[in-house]
């Protein structure tokens, strides 16, 4: 419901409060007209959070917002949380729940054109998205927890990042009722910001106009004025006057208030020049200023949202709350990055402070620069460009720029390039470097960018400080005379024996550059000056996480062995009954995780004797992966018990000695032989290398000369018999493979059921899981079938295939086929089939029994050598799993 000055109902405190261990549920009310939808979320260690949605009516325009406070009547502080461009309300709602924590009411709002809101976006005009942050005031004014300053003053800060961080200066600027702002990221001037010295920054515009919905999203003079410039590809001053005027930088003389700045080093679509301009600016008048460089920005890179959310509300703490104890950090602050955490390759920060804001242009220090006049070419239609930042990527590209790496590229003859001696000492650049020039264009403005390069002691790499360029309209009436160039503001150390680099190149990827050709000349009339800042104080650098991660493990772990010393001192006994016997699984469950009734394996018990091959089928999903799993230790049954030869297992029983292993293949070294990576693979047990059996294990195998030979060299099957070959290292008594013949062809499947035949043939004993039906048939002396985590049926392989109506006779001599036919036609039988060498029967009973068959056989004087069931494990197997009777 939408409602121009809705008042929040006191009802609210009527609220129920949860009793128990969570403080909070969700609740939701039907209100009637002015109220919104409440929402209450809390955990064990924080006040509930609240939330209201409601959509106000400001000026015709639909503003969608969310109002967040905790439970108490005391009156509180309010804050403005405004989104970025592009995006909306729910993109503050973390920061706004965590400021309500804090004690704070907190109202965050989707801008016009956004969202749910109405309206076309209009850049924050003044009589648009800044009269409805007025608005928004005024309704904070009348909330009964927030408060007040006087009547419909309320107190309250306003904070955001980019378009949010711009509306929070503007804010200051125009309603008088603002008492603290901390903006991130934003722009003091938008026309600086996008047509910087008067060159269009067009990859940048594109992205913003885009991002934003396009031009049926805009205002339509806004639009109109995007499309001027980008077909133009050079601003007019009606362009800049209509930024100008939507810019904080218009009403920089009414920013009276604290203001906490904090601007991205990887940004170059809001570089720092425009923080150093709003804190000039706000400082002149009077207030409290503090200028925090991050490390990340628009280009990408380390936001450090986490440190400067807890700034922010330092500072609000001590503007709002009138906390003068609380610590708002210092005046000055500058991330900087250094070094490789090893354990994850992240990089390493640490911040450098100081007790005042030294600007741009601090400490400067002269740097000779070597090269005379240089002339060279603006291409024509400005291609190919050269590349500094590219949107959405320069933060990475900075990063690596740290470390000597990044992307830039300048093609030769369109640049004039300038390059410092080798430094005797290392150099830290903290601001815009400056350098004096001459420029001359051969037909109308030059156009420049200037950058400077981090140069390694060779000369064969050169990095480019946080990705940035500076580009410089030069007028014809300005070019012929000394001008003076401020180059991109950074953070940046040169170490010692580096050059500087200073390159002054004809055209950007990121800008627009003259399209017609000409050539420029460049001379310099002054060293290049460098910024420093000598008096910053650089916190130590961070601990690498292992040095506080390792204790907390290790105390982790102790916790974990005290809690489980109970079930550890109540390992089972062995069984002296069950010595001899391999294998005994009695009433095995496992639960899925996080399934309170879904079994992967349940009550599931079989028994496997010593020299038997044991074949595990089942469908998937019936639980073989799993049971096999806990048969080696890798994980815990929920109940139930597994004993190798008389003894429990548990992960790590040392019972597991004697058992072998094959799952899902091995990995091995490629370029060494099949006998070094076996041998490698036993010295890494730790056991005596006498324990090994290697020759027993390869004779089995039978890869024969090919252990001489480098892995790389292999089949598929020789690796599977290598990796077999592994397993039956130090001869284990119970052997485990799963689908050992997956990738195989048949003489290869052959050659694998020879080898696990061999193996049990020396009374140890094999558990085979494949899904090679006929395979199971021919290698298998025994079977367990699963379906759905239980045992359907185990025994010996002719158990459960001959439990069926189908019979093998087998003959002396070969049989016609005219007396095929005559048995066939028998009563009783349903079918009777000559097998491929002719000397028996596939006979299907269909009514008589065994006993007739054969007294008809013998009076058509078939000569017998034998009648027995026969049923193909494949119809055993499909007729077990589908519920019928085996």
């Amino acid at each position: 419901m939408e409602t121009p000055h809705a008042r929040t109902s006191r009802w609210r405190r009527l609220l129920p409060r949860a009793r128990g261990r969570w403080a909070a549920g969700i609740a939701a009310f039907v209100v009637l007209a002015g109220a919104g939808t409440w929402t209450a979320v809390a955990d064990d260690s924080a006040p509930a959070v609240h939330r209201q949605d409601r959509m106000m009516r400001i000026d015709g325009v639909s503003i969608d917002t969310s109002y967040f406070t905790t439970g108490g009547s005391e009156r509180r502080p309010a804050v403005l949380i405004g989104h970025g461009y592009g995006r909306t309300k729910d993109n503050s709602r973390s920061q706004a729940q965590q400021l309500a924590r804090d004690g704070y009411a907190v109202l965050t709002w989707s801008a016009r054109g956004f969202g749910k809101s109405g309206g076309k976006t209009s850049l924050n005009a003044p009589d648009a998205e800044v009269k409805d942050v007025s608005r928004l005031i005024d309704w904070l004014a009348r909330q009964p927890e927030v408060r007040l300053d006087a009547s419909g003053d309320p107190r309250v800060g306003v904070t955001g990042a980019s378009y949010g961080g711009a509306i929070s200066l503007l804010a200051a600027g125009y309603d008088r009722r603002v008492d603290a702002i901390a903006p991130e990221m934003t722009y003091w001037n938008l026309a600086d910001a996008l047509f910087p010295d008067g060159v269009f920054k067009k990859l940048w515009a594109g992205i913003f106009l885009t991002t934003g919905g396009g031009c049926d999203n805009l205002e339509k003079q806004l639009c109109e004025m995007y499309q001027r410039v980008a077909v133009s590809g050079k601003p007019d001053a009606a362009a800049r006057a209509l930024l100008t005027e939507r810019s904080p930088s218009a009403v920089a003389d009414r920013i009276k208030v604290p203001a906490l700045i904090m601007q991205g080093q990887a940004d170059s679509l809001f570089p720092l020049g425009e923080a150093d301009a709003m804190a000039k600016a706000i400082k002149a008048n009077g207030a409290p200023v503090s200028v925090d460089w991050v490390a990340g920005g628009h280009d990408g890179g380390d936001k450090e949202s986490h440190r400067v959310r807890q700034r922010v509300t330092s500072w609000f703490d001590r503007y709002l709350k009138d906390d003068k104890g609380t610590d708002t950090g210092p005046a000055f602050r500058v991330t900087r990055t250094g070094g490789i955490d090893s354990t994850d390759g992240a990089a390493l920060t640490r911040g450098a402070s100081g007790d005042s804001y030294p600007g741009l242009h601090s400490g400067g220090e002269p740097v000779e620069l070597r090269g005379g006049a240089q002339t060279f070419n603006n291409p024509a239609g400005a291609g190919p460009p050269a590349i500094s930042a590219v949107p959405g990527l320069g933060g990475g590209l900075a990063q690596l720029s740290n470390f000597g790496g990044g992307l830039s590229v300048d093609f030769p003859g369109q640049n004039a390039r300038f390059e410092s001696a080798p430094l005797k000492t290392a150099r830290r650049v903290t601001g815009s470097p400056t350098v004096r020039v001459n420029v001359k264009a051969g037909k109308g403005d030059a156009v420049l960018f200037g950058k400077v390069y981090d140069v390694s002691p060779d000369g064969k790499q050169q990095s480019l400080p946080s990705q940035l360029v500076t580009p410089y309209r030069i007028t014809p009436d300005q070019q012929g005379k000394p001008l003076t160039l401020n180059l991109p503001a950074v953070d940046h150390e040169f170490d010692s024996g580096h050059r500087l680099r200073l390159v002054l190149a004809a055209t950007d990827l990121g800008y627009a550059s003259p399209a017609a050709p000409t050539t420029y000349t460049v001379s310099l009339d002054s060293p290049l000056t460098i910024p420093t800042v000598p008096g910053l104080t650089t916190a130590a650098a961070g601990l690498p996480r292992w040095t506080w991660a390792l204790p907390a493990v290790a105390v982790l772990i102790a916790a974990a062995l005290l809690l489980t010393t109970r079930r550890r001192t109540t390992t089972p006994a062995p069984d002296p009954e069950l010595t001899d016997v391999p294998l005994q699984i009695t009433g095995l469950s496992k639960k899925y995780a996080r399934s309170a009734d879904r079994y992967a394996v349940r009550e599931l018990s079989f028994r496997v004797e010593k020299g038997q091959v044991l074949g595990l089928l089942g469908p998937n999903g019936a639980g073989k992966t799993t049971t096999l799993r806990m048969l080696m230790g890798l994980i815990t049954p929920d109940e139930g018990e597994i004993r190798v030869f008389g003894r429990a297992i548990r992960p790590g029983a040392p019972v597991l000695s004697r058992v072998g292993s094959f799952v899902e293949g091995a990995g091995f070294l490629p370029h060494l032989s099949g006998r070094a990576n076996l041998e490698l693979y036993w010295q890494a047990t730790g056991r005596p290398a006498a324990d090994s059996r290697i020759e027993e294990a390869l004779e089995i195998a039978g890869l024969g000369d090919a252990l001489a030979r480098a892995v790389r060299t292999y089949s598929q099957g020789m690796r599977q018999r290598l990796a077999i070959a592994q397993a039956m290292l130090g001869m284990p008594d119970l052997l485990i493979l799963d689908e050992p013949t997956n990738g195989l062809d048949p003489p290869q499947i052959r050659e694998m059921r020879d080898v696990m035949i061999r193996y049990a043939a020396g009374g140890r004993t094999v558990i085979v899981s494949s899904h090679l039906l006929s395979e199971v048939e021919q290698s298998c002396t025994h079977l367990v079938v699963m379906d759905r985590g239980r045992l359907v049926q185990a025994g010996p392989v002719a158990e459960i295939t001959g439990s069926g109506d189908m019979l093998l006779v087998s003959t002396a001599d070969r049989l016609t086929e005219p007396l095929v036919e005559k048995i066939a036609a028998l009563p009783g039988l349903g079918s009777a089939v000559r097998t491929d060498d002719g000397h028996g029967l596939l006979v299907r009973l269909d009514g008589a029994t065994s006993s007739q068959l054969i007294a008809e056989l013998v009076r058509l004087d078939v000569p017998l050598t034998g009648v027995g069931p026969h049923r193909r494990l494949e119809d055993a197997f499909l007729t077990l799993i589908s519920g019928g009777s085996a």
